[in-house]
């Protein structure tokens, strides 16, 4: 006879993938551990930079059940977004994850689908769900329900498909079967410390986050640091170099969601079209886009650090 925590998480996952994510793995919702000191640790050296809301709610960052009441299971899942089409190479460099619109909304409507049809088959079950947007550790969830593993630049990392894929979640207050953690396959390979043009991977699975261009060029609010003038390698939003690099990265497959299908114009932009870009036209031709967070004036100023 078919486990009844079986049952559920087999639903759980065969739900998750007619909603269109790349996989799904069950996780104990409980206190992290392993990841209480390095995330003291990585505060302590203030590798959060500006980034200060890293430093707030400490303990429910480290501890779902803080967060959601009465939460027993994290439910993790992976949304592919390697694109099917890649930006004019004499651009400007955008991070692949924003070629399209806004990945939140996109993911909170499948997560809040999947809520509803858990709802549906089980009965009475309380959750959230979280794309990105609270104290949650998506990557050592993802890693700790054996979607993947957290590599030396820090990203989860998957044997089939790379990393290039959104993390979310589900907290909810049911038991399910859990799933366990997978191997570490980066070996002695170091192509992501040895390419990152800032050296923000300080060591192997450690990445100051002061220190990367995504920082730079997202969250950084003042100028950037004339020292670190020419070693951005045209990077304007976020940065995919220590992806790009990864070996891991070769089997990576385009996404099949239509919603995440590439802006065209920023497919065709040339570095002359940001240059000129205005910000009547920013608000049109990226009204939906992630590039919103920049903000027009945080985009220029990226762009004009280039020039």
């Amino acid at each position: 006879m078919i486990d009844t925590k079986e049952k559920y998480s087999s639903f759980i996952k065969s739900e998750a993938k007619r909603l269109g994510f790349l996989s799904c793995g069950i996780s104990k919702a409980g206190f992290l551990e392993e990841e209480a000191p390095r995330l003291e640790n990585w505060l302590y050296h203030q590798r959060n930079g500006q980034m200060t809301y890293m430093e707030n709610n400490f303990d429910k960052r480290l501890d779902p059940t803080l967060l959601v009441e009465g939460s027993k299971s994290v439910v993790s899942l992976l949304l592919n977004y390697y694109p099917q089409e890649f930006q004019n190479e004499a651009a400007f460099k955008v991070s692949k994850y924003a070629y399209s619109q806004d990945y939140h909304f996109v993911i909170k409507d499948k997560l809040n689908e999947l809520l509803a049809s858990i709802q549906a088959e089980i009965g009475e079950v309380s959750g959230r769900a979280f794309v990105d947007s609270a104290p949650v550790l998506d990557r050592a969830w993802a890693a700790k329900s054996g979607l993947g593993w957290i590599g030396k630049n820090s990203n989860l990392i998957t044997q089939k498909t790379g990393s290039f894929y959104f993390i979310a979640e589900l907290i909810i207050d049911l038991d399910l079967q859990y799933d366990f953690a997978v191997t570490d396959h980066c070996g002695s390979c170091t192509a992501c410390l040895d390419a990152c043009p800032t050296q923000a991977i300080v060591a192997p699975y450690v990445v100051d986050g002061s220190k990367c261009i995504s920082y730079f060029t997202i969250e950084l609010k003042d100028n950037i640091p004339y020292e670190l003038k020419g070693k951005f390698d045209d990077w304007i939003f976020g940065c995919d170099v220590c992806q790009d690099v990864c070996p891991w990265n070769r089997f990576s497959k385009s996404h099949n969601e239509p919603l995440f299908n590439a802006n065209p114009n920023l497919l065709s932009f040339t570095k002359n079209d940001w240059v000129e870009l205005t910000e009547e036209t920013f608000r049109q031709v990226f009204k939906d886009s992630p590039l919103k967070r920049s903000k027009f004036s945080g985009l220029k100023r990226n762009i004009d650090f280039l020039k």
